[in-house]
């Protein structure tokens, strides 16, 4: 099977859309697929499809890794996204997001983050069968994206290369190859990128991702908000010497610079793929794949008992499980909350606002207390309510501004609930 060819593309943000519409020798974009409504396109994306560029969106919620079978409404969701913007495939990442609930009788956590799965065949089979579910339920063929990671997991049984070739021969699914992870892991865990792109199927690479990000005491953060560092550049010409990637994006997610340094970031891109010099026409014939036994309940539950182990340890203080890093450990869960501080105030611009220079102490210290369970938006809810409740708020005129942000949002029967307590509080 033929992979269509997408060229140079970039990652499209809101905050760099009348940038991107102008730059030249943009060939495709990718949109974060949660953050597009299918039925309200911004402008820019529609002028973009009007020329003839290739919209494709990315998904980053499915938690495909995840112990659970992927939820049918969020595959919906995805679907729509593919059909509304006409797009040749869709992306999502071999990770998990969420932990607990029924599978585990455990509270359903939410790491607001992509977590790394176990490389081992437990693992293996429960991602296998989630991405052939994905599969049936999608429009368009799907593409994977390996991730960058702060944490390893103790007893993995195969390498990376490994993890994915075995996944391709086994579900068919394309890949989507982030070189700036591939450098991230080698950095954090000491991976050999050179190793994992030989071991894995590089013909079923659909595209590939580019990135930058910072290394600090040891770590390297992948940060999508700093310049392509040479050492990532290396790797992509590297996948380029083994194969012609179909399409190459920069993705830039905040921190952006003014046009001409994207600019120049993707001649540089252009310029490592050309010095790779890979022109192998290799094409990607999806394995002919046996109908595979349903995975057990038995494996499903093991998988979630882990993976719910190591994310309770990150968001909500329980004891680190046998074999982590502690200390890694402590970095991942410090970069989840603040993460958490940061989407929150993309997603209710209002808090910061209202709290000032406030907000991100009493944001962190809400978020030791009170983990994450159902996204983003109701977080921003959950987090002014404790702050009404516990009466943190020492300013009365943040308070009753506070106060009316949340009443506005909270739903009827929350607001009589809260509205009385805050009279008898005031009583």
């Amino acid at each position: 099977m033929t992979l269509e060819r997408l060229g140079t593309g970039i990652g499209w943000r809101p905050e760099i859309a009348d940038a991107v519409e102008r730059m030249p020798g943009i060939d495709w974009v990718e949109v974060v697929a949660e953050n597009t409504c299918p039925g309200h396109l911004p402008e820019s994306l529609r002028r973009l499809r009007e020329r003839g560029v290739t919209v494709v969106p990315h998904g980053v919620s499915l938690g495909l890794g995840g112990a659970d079978r992927p939820d049918e409404d969020r595959l919906t969701a995805l679907a729509e996204r593919a059909e509304a913007l006409g797009s040749p495939l869709v992306t999502e990442h071999i990770a998990f997001v969420r932990a607990g609930g029924p599978l585990t009788a455990s509270p359903l956590l939410e790491a607001g983050h992509l977590l790394p799965v176990p490389r081992t065949r437990d693992a293996l089979d429960v991602l296998c069968e989630n991405i052939r579910v994905a599969q049936a339920a999608l429009p368009v063929p799907l593409a994977v994206e390996n991730i960058a990671a702060l944490i390893c997991w103790p007893g993995e049984e195969m390498t990376e290369g490994q993890f994915l070739y075995d996944l391709v021969d086994r579900t068919g699914v394309r890949l989507l190859i982030d070189v700036a992870n591939l450098h991230t892991n080698h950095v954090n865990r000491g991976e050999d990128p050179a190793k994992a792109l030989a071991e894995l199927p590089v013909e079923a690479i659909a595209y590939v991702h580019v990135a930058g990000g910072f290394e600090r005491d040891g770590v390297w953060h992948d940060s999508h908000a700093h310049p392509v560092p040479p050492a990532v550049l290396d790797v992509l010409t590297d996948l380029a010497s083994r194969i012609t990637p179909p399409g190459v994006l920069l993705e830039r997610d905040e921190n952006f610079p003014e046009p001409g340094e994207l600019e120049r970031e993707l001649a540089a891109i252009r310029g490592a793929v050309a010095a790779g010099g890979a022109d192998t026409g290799r094409r990607f014939d999806p394995p002919a794949r046996p109908t595979a036994p349903e995975v057990t309940d038995a494996t499903r539950q093991r998988v979630g008992l882990a993976q719910t182990a190591v994310l309770s340890a990150l968001v909500a203080g329980t004891p680190v499980p046998e074999g982590f890093d502690r200390m890694r450990m402590g970095v991942q869960a410090r970069a989840l909350a603040s993460k958490r501080a940061d989407v929150v105030a993309k997603v209710a611009p209002e808090l910061p606002e209202i709290l000032g220079a406030g907000y991100r102490a009493a944001f962190l210290a809400y978020a030791q207390e009170q983990p994450m369970t159902r996204g983003y938006r109701r977080d921003a809810l959950d987090f002014a309510g404790e702050l009404l409740r516990a009466g943190r708020l020492g300013d009365g005129g943040s308070r009753r501004r506070l106060e009316e942000w949340w009443l506005e949002r909270a739903g009827s029967a929350p607001r009589r609930s809260l509205a009385r307590r805050v009279l008898l509080r005031r009583g």
